[in-house]
């Protein structure tokens, strides 16, 4: 980073922004995981959310996740797993 301050949509060490959305539980207690727009998967945890975002080029360690404020938690937070739970 060039010492320019993060927005919301610019996580730590991020060279621009990224919006990152994670889904509703499915009924199978998967989340859709997108980046800019594009799939990353299904997580069915955190730290398959840490490996998708490292994947993207973003290291951030599973107990990150829960905090970035910059992650748009669709449906229920970072807690919410459980497919009766969809928001």
């Amino acid at each position: 980073m060039t010492g320019e301050s993060t927005g919301p949509d610019t996580p730590e060490g991020a060279s621009a922004p990224l919006h990152v959305t994670v889904h509703p539980p499915t009924p199978k207690g998967a989340r859709r995981v997108r980046v800019n727009g594009e799939p990353l998967g299904l997580a069915h945890n955190l730290s398959d959310i840490a490996e998708f975002l490292r994947r993207a080029g973003l290291e951030i360690d599973a107990a990150e996740v829960a905090e970035a404020g910059w992650i748009d938690w669709r449906g229920v937070g970072p807690w919410g797993w459980d497919p009766e739970v969809r928001g």
